[in-house]
Formats: C-alpha cells, structure tokens, sequence
C-alpha cells in the first residue's frame, strides 16, 4: 500500500492482468469525489485490446507505456450525457459553451485524481499523461467520441515493474499564500529553486541541454513559445469542432 508520499509516475508494468473486477470497483469509488451540481461531468473509456492502443499511441507522441500498459483510461469532460438526459426530460440544455468546458473539465480532473488516490491505496501503478490535450483529435477519433465530449486526461494502469526515484517538489512557502497573493521576489525564487536546480540529476539535464540554466530547458527544449501557441490553437479549434466554443472563434486574430 502507498500513500502520497510515496506516490511514483509507474511507467514499466509487470505482465499482470488488472482484472475488471478490481478497476470497476476503484472507478465506482472515485465517483463519490466532489462533481459540479452532483452531474458527474465526466466519462471514463477503458482501453484493453491491443488495436485500439495501438490507435491511441500517437496521440501520445508513441510513449511506451501507452501499448505496454494493461490497460489505458481516458477520462473526458462530458456534457453531451447531460445534455441528452435534459433533452429527454423536456427540458432544454445550454451547455455548448467554453464555461460549461471549464466546469466538465474540472470535474473530469477530480475523479482522475480521486481514482489516483485509490489505486495507490490497492499498489497499482499508473502514469498521467499530459499529452492528451496536445493532439486531442487523434484520440477523439480514434474513441468516436461525440461533440460535447472532450478527453482531458488518460492514465496508464498496471501492476508496477519499477519503482523509480521520487520526483522533487517545491517547498509549501512557494505556493501557499495567506489571505492575498504575495508575489515573488527574486530573493524568493532562490530560494524556493534551490534544491531543485542543485539535484544532480537536474543539473545533468542542463549539461545534456547545453543550456546554462534548468529553467532554460523548459523555456527553449520541453515547453517551448512556439508549440505552446501551436497547440493552443489546435485545442481551440477541437473545441469548435467538439461545440464547446462558437465558429466565430476561428475567425478571431488567433489564427
């Protein structure tokens, strides 16, 4: 059993089944986390055959884990569900907007991380990935997901075949703020990052980069200007296309 503490991203599984019994117990836990107006603004598509994987991965950027994994859980926000339900009880929904977005996703975000929680509580091991709503279309097409319905998240889940080092995390006084935002000194950030940057491990990455500093790699290498924007607009045309923003979206100096 492992608690946040200890808690590892698990991206090597053992050849171990994580049977359904056990997966649908845990998804059905988790939905008694918090969920906007009790709707339950999310929906869970369990992927386990090797096909539909295979289909997934370069949505991915081809990531390992995503084909070695047991199984793969792609979390959406969804109003369409809602939606149909108000449609057939009389009553007309108006939830194709970018707020109703928001509102999903939020909920969709919780239960990802309440069934987290859960499968550190049983020893599984999984793995975020944030890629999911850098390439959205691949995975809506590939899921045949509806319009207003939006992958936001996707965990890989297995039996765990390693148990790498923890991640560093950054001091409670970085983040928590009493009674109004205090911003930064450059004193502070010295502070905060100090450990961060002085990790061996970290400093390797900067040497590799050939970058003079940690925050160097993220700004030009792994979050760059350029694909930020990219992707962005990606993301804003998927929600046109999935009825979360208006076709007049397109039209703005965005694109």
């Amino acid at each position: 059993m492992k608690n946040l503490n200890t808690r590892r991203s698990i991206r090597k599984y053992a050849d171990k089944p994580v049977s359904d019994e056990l997966l649908n117990r845990l998804m059905t836990e988790a939905a008694r986390t918090q969920t906007m107006g009790n709707l339950q603004l999310y929906s869970v598509i369990v992927t386990r055959s090797t096909e539909m994987k295979e289909k997934l991965s370069p949505a991915h950027f081809n990531q390992p884990m995503v084909k070695e994994a047991p199984a793969v859980l792609t979390i959406c926000a969804d109003f369409n569900r809602t939606s149909f339900w108000a449609r057939c009880r009389k009553a007309e929904p108006g939830y194709d907007n970018f707020l109703s977005f928001i509102n999903a996703s939020t909920d969709a975000l919780l239960y990802t991380q309440t069934l987290c929680n859960l499968m550190d509580e049983e020893g599984l091991g999984y793995c975020y990935l944030g890629t999911t709503v850098y390439q959205p279309q691949q995975i809506i097409d590939a899921l045949h997901l509806p319009k207003l319905v939006m992958p936001v998240a996707t965990l890989t889940v297995g039996w765990p075949a390693e148990e790498p080092s923890l991640s560093d995390r950054l001091p409670l006084e970085s983040f928590v703020h009493q009674e109004r935002y205090n911003d930064y000194m450059a004193m502070d950030i010295d502070t905060y990052y100090y450990n961060k940057e002085h990790l061996s491990e970290n400093q390797h990455f900067v040497r590799i980069n050939h970058k003079e500093t940690l925050a160097q790699v993220f700004t030009d290498i792994r979050y760059t200007r350029k694909d930020n924007e990219a992707l962005s607009r990606e993301l804003i045309q998927v929600l046109v296309r999935q009825g979360f923003l208006p076709h007049t979206v397109l039209r703005s100096s965005l694109f």
